[in-house]
């Protein structure tokens, strides 16, 4: 059945979707049935367009029968009839031969009982009782009878007024003897035989409506999954797109900071060398007014003596004039640099009004497409070099190939692949990171392991100071140390309320929140047991069993109950192997969706990583439950 319904695509006119009739051919090669293709170019009129493939023909073509598909299409229906796939066990109902309760026909003779029987020479129906003569009497052999009739004299010849016993097929009536000289040239059956042969036929009619009526829910799902596909092969472009697009995207972050970065470097030389000018200046005018005070004071001696060995000296004195050397910046770099900025703008701007007006590659099929299996292509600045035996024909690059490929002559100085080596921190921990490439899975893997081999001298560079949010501490949580410490408090502390506060769970959040960046703080354990350090979402509820840190998916954490330590995320635990150390490090990388937790202590190590796509900013988070339990955020230096 398979193979029937594909063939079946292939013998209908994409028109009118059905099988063709009285096929013509195009002179660009396509199929149509006669009358489909005249009303489309009747209502379309010239230049005449070929329906599949857009062909135009500025004469309407002179169009011919195709004889041996028409051929093909009827063996194809008849074969699709003898093999037409039906339900197990279905067959077509069987004609009722008893009148149903409402049509009952009464007995003739006593014309209150039912009859069981109709006798055609008699022309009357008779119940069980009035049927035993045509039974039992010799006389009435020869009288046909048969199920009850409704209505007898219907079955006469109006004209004739004789019994109809013949069918006559190629007038479609019911005949009488008299009629049959009338219709000599036709071929009348008996009713009987005509009944047969007819029931055969709406059987094998049914049987094939059936069949059609299950091809078109076959057709109607196989439409429906060719949507999706479409669908789904429409949104995986996009996103490629997307991705393209934040990679490009990136290249223009990474031109920004490098070129932004050499002028603050040429600001900073010229500042230098103005403030060393400075404080010559300021010198030299110190030196300049102390010569002019002696100088006052001498005039001021009435002795003569003493005025003329005091002005012999001050007249010895030298003094220059104020010089401002010329001190300015380098505008052949800052021109340099402005020129690559504006050529990176001109090289964006061309590559985008090529990929506009690129021509549409012919589809050469009216119908939407199908999707093809493609490799993913990579920008031309992630590509590494293939080696000898991997080469192949080289293909015309992408748009967004294109466009990474001018971009990368313009900025030669922009690393070539996306490792850990970019993320490099700034002031206040956050970190100016680049989108991931297409194989962000691998990328997010090689960044993961790069800082699970990083020293804490290398993490530290990533710090960032934590200050604990008084609005969001739980009433027996005691903060102090400037709000670095967390502790559990003797008695309820007397918080004013609001809404981000922790009603049940003994905790606390960080006042600043964290979407972008690499981030590292480090938390001291004044007595780790019934305790826990970790990170959540500032939308984690704040009330009920579903408020703890790692008991929903809104937050991640290592906790301490007692002697035993577990990661916690979603629900669900992870026992942890002990440790004696009381230094806790949390690194948090928002760029690549993980943070890793890590005991500090001679060496730092490993306690537990999380991965996550972090849909939300994140914030730290703390737990604090027994008495004498106290967290204290390190100092970054």
């Amino acid at each position: 059945m398979a193979e029937l319904f594909t063939l079946a695509e292939e013998l209908s006119c994409s028109i009118c979707l059905e099988s063709f009739k009285e096929p013509v051919t195009t002179p660009c090669g396509h199929n149509f049935c006669r009358a489909c293709l005249d009303e489309t170019w009747t209502v379309a009129g010239a230049p005449y367009l070929c329906p599949q493939c857009r062909t135009a023909f500025h004469t309407r073509p002179q169009l011919l029968k195709n004889t041996v598909l028409c051929a093909i299409v009827e063996q194809f229906l008849q074969a699709e009839v003898a093999q037409e796939a039906l339900p197990d066990g279905w067959s077509p109902p069987a004609r009722t031969q008893t009148p149903s309760v409402a049509g009952q026909v009464a007995c003739d003779h006593c014309m209150t009982a039912t009859a069981v029987k109709t006798c055609l020479v008699c022309m009357a129906s008779f119940c069980q009782e009035h049927l035993k003569p045509h039974l039992d009497s010799p006389a009435f052999r020869d009288h046909p009878l048969q199920p009850p009739v409704c209505d007898l004299m219907r079955r006469k010849c109006p004209q004739h007024n004789r019994l109809r016993e013949f069918f006559c097929s190629e007038h479609c009536e019911c005949i009488c003897h008299v009629c049959l000289v009338e219709h000599k040239t036709c071929s009348p059956v008996s009713l009987s035989q005509a009944t047969a042969e007819m029931e055969a036929k709406m059987k094998q009619k049914l049987t094939v409506i059936y069949g059609q009526i299950n091809g078109a829910a076959k057709a109607l799902e196989d439409v429906r999954a060719k949507q999706q596909s479409v669908r789904d092969s429409a949104q995986k472009k996009v996103e490629k797109i997307s991705q393209e697009h934040l990679e490009m995207k990136a290249v223009i972050d990474a031109s920004e900071a490098n070129l932004t970065r050499k002028i603050k470097e040429e600001e900073k030389r010229v500042t230098v060398k103005f403030e060393s000018i400075y404080q010559i200046l300021l010198k030299k005018k110190s030196e300049i007014q102390n010569l002019k005070e002696e100088i006052e004071l001498a005039l001021a001696k009435g002795d003569e003596l003493e005025f003329l060995e005091k002005a012999a000296k001050l007249q010895g004195v030298t003094t220059k004039p104020v010089y401002i050397p010329k001190v300015e910046l380098n505008h052949e770099l800052i021109k340099v640099i402005c020129q690559d900025a504006s050529d990176l703008k001109n090289q964006l701007k061309q590559c985008s009004k090529q990929c506009q007006g690129k021509p549409k590659e012919p589809t050469g099929s009216g119908g939407p497409e199908e999707p093809r299996p493609t490799t993913p292509h990579k920008p031309s600045y992630l590509l590494k070099k293939a080696p000898k035996e991997e080469k192949k024909v080289k293909k015309p690059p992408t748009a967004a190939a294109a466009a990474a490929a001018s971009l990368s002559k313009v900025l030669p100085s922009i690393p070539v692949e996306f490792t850990a080596a970019m993320f490099k921190p700034v002031p206040g921990g956050a970190t100016k990171s680049i989108p991931p490439p297409p194989n962000a899975i691998c990328l997010k893997a090689k960044v993961l392991e790069a800082f699970l081999a990083k020293s804490r001298a290398e993490l530290l560079e990533y710090s960032t100071k934590v200050i604990l949010d008084y609005n969001t501490c739980h009433n027996k949580v005691a903060l102090s140390g400037n709000y670095t410490e967390a502790s559990v408090a003797d008695t309820p502390q007397n918080y004013r309320l609001h809404p981000q506060r922790f009603v049940s769970s003994s905790q606390v959040m960080g006042l600043h929140c964290y979407k972008k960046g690499i981030y590292y703080w480090e938390v001291e354990l004044q007595k780790n047991s019934f305790c826990g350090v970790g990170i959540c979402y500032g939308s984690m509820e704040r009330e009920g069993p579903g408020s703890r840190l790692g008991r929903n998916s809104a937050s991640w954490c290592v906790e301490w109950f007692n002697n035993k330590i577990s990661a916690w995320h979603n629900n669900v635990e992870k026992t942890l192997p002990s440790t004696k150390t009381t230094r806790v490090g949390v690194l948090l990388n928002c760029d690549h969706g993980f943070v890793i937790f890590f005991g500090v202590a001679d060496k730092i190590y490993l306690m537990y990583k999380f991965r996550a796509d972090f849909t939300e900013a994140v914030y730290p988070a703390f737990w604090v439950f027994s008495a004498g339990t106290m967290l204290s955020i390190c100092n970054s230096k």
